[in-house]
């Protein structure tokens, strides 16, 4: 396991910085936040899936690409981010492709953000979700841990077999109807009978979902709300706008593959709730996993009809929500400017290395 005092060393023996970032899910938000701020970046691709890196080649400062991304975590790419004085920055791709016992134990690159923390988005992970939720207080829907007691509507979320950033999710009323799609989806090579003994089983919530997204650092003065999002699926999103009469003529298979986002704002009168539940998870984390939460975080809720916040979901690095970068009105009533997690990130990074606490906001 990489100790923290490691990681401190390095970074207190950077000159300049510069931000680093796999080449997937959120790298362009970051590098363009980066930029924004005056910091150098560079970006790690896999072959053939470099062409927006070198397309936006305002944002991107080097391009490194690699037969894979896993060879991010070489000694040789290692060493080279070290000597070019790289924090990099983490999203869903980096712990998808890395691996969090990688990324935990032999990537001794500075990372902005709690290393540690990042496994606790896995819900079968002691620690989880679910558990730093409660440890909130912050309702999330009921749980059901044998598919038997299944009494209401209710939500399967199971790894997909062959795409490991995405999630099979799919909707059940009774445990026969949940025998049922579980045994045609293993039949279609969708899910695995081992990933479904590993899924966990919620409530279905009805109500609105909105994805609330926050920034906290050791060094912040505050929990900042950064902005509101909504999630674009397919193929279940527009599936949803046709009549009832054609969706049961069909029998198609429903996914929520997610592949963009839309804004959202919120009514005024429950952003006290709003703000109050990013403040309380922070407090909750901070004890659990000291140091606690490094950077941007969303918590992916429910507002039901009685106006009551349940949340279904909660990410633990950057969020994919670039649309909040040019939409969100909240970071424009705090800091007279409409910017997104990328710049939020590089505001902090700045504000640490001329503070010369670069070492409170890495590990």
């Amino acid at each position: 396991m990489i100790k923290r005092s490691d990681i401190k060393k390095i970074v207190n023996e950077y000159s300049d910085l510069r931000i680093g970032v796999l080449g997937s899910h959120s790298a362009l938000e970051v590098m363009d936040g980066a930029k924004d701020e005056g910091l150098p970046t560079v970006v790690i691709c896999q072959k053939g899936r470099e062409t927006p890196y070198k397309r936006f080649s305002r944002i991107a400062d080097e391009v490194i690409v690699l037969n894979k991304f896993k060879e991010m975590s070489s000694p040789s790419i290692q060493k080279m981010l070290r000597e070019s004085n790289t924090i990099i920055v983490p999203h869903r791709a980096l712990t998808a492709y890395l691996g969090y016992k990688t990324i935990e134990n032999t990537f001794k690159v500075p990372i902005f953000g709690n290393r540690r923390l990042f496994q606790a988005e896995e819900r079968n992970y002691q620690k989880n979700q679910y558990y730093l939720l409660e440890k909130a207080r912050i309702k999330h829907p009921k749980l059901f841990k044998n598919p038997k007691k299944i009494n209401r509507p209710a939500i399967v979320k199971v790894q997909e077999k062959n795409r490991k950033l995405e999630r099979a999710f799919f909707t059940v009323s009774s445990y026969s109807d949940y025998k049922k799609k579980s045994n045609e989806k293993i039949k279609q090579g969708i899910i695995s009978k081992k990933d479904l003994e590993n899924a966990s089983i919620e409530e279905l919530v009805i109500g609105t979902y909105l994805n609330f997204n926050y920034f906290h650092t050791p060094i912040s003065d505050q929990v900042d709300f950064i902005g509101i999002e909504r999630r674009l699926q397919t193929n279940i999103h527009d599936f949803n706008a046709l009549p009832a009469k054609q969706q049961l003529d069909m029998n198609i298979n429903l996914q929520n593959i997610e592949v963009g986002h839309t804004p959202a704002s919120i009514r005024e009168s429950l952003l006290e709730k709003v703000i109050g539940m990013g403040d309380k998870f922070v407090n909750a984390v901070k004890r659990e996993y000291p140091p606690g939460i490094i950077g941007p975080f969303s918590l992916q809720s429910v507002i039901t009809k009685e106006l009551e916040l349940v949340v279904y979901d909660v990410s633990l690095r950057v969020p994919g929500n670039p649309i909040v970068a040019t939409t969100s009105p909240y970071t424009k009533y705090q800091y007279g400017a409409t910017f997104g997690v990328g710049r939020r990130i590089a505001m902090e990074i700045k504000k640490a290395q001329k503070e010369g606490k670069l070492e409170e906001i890495v590990t």
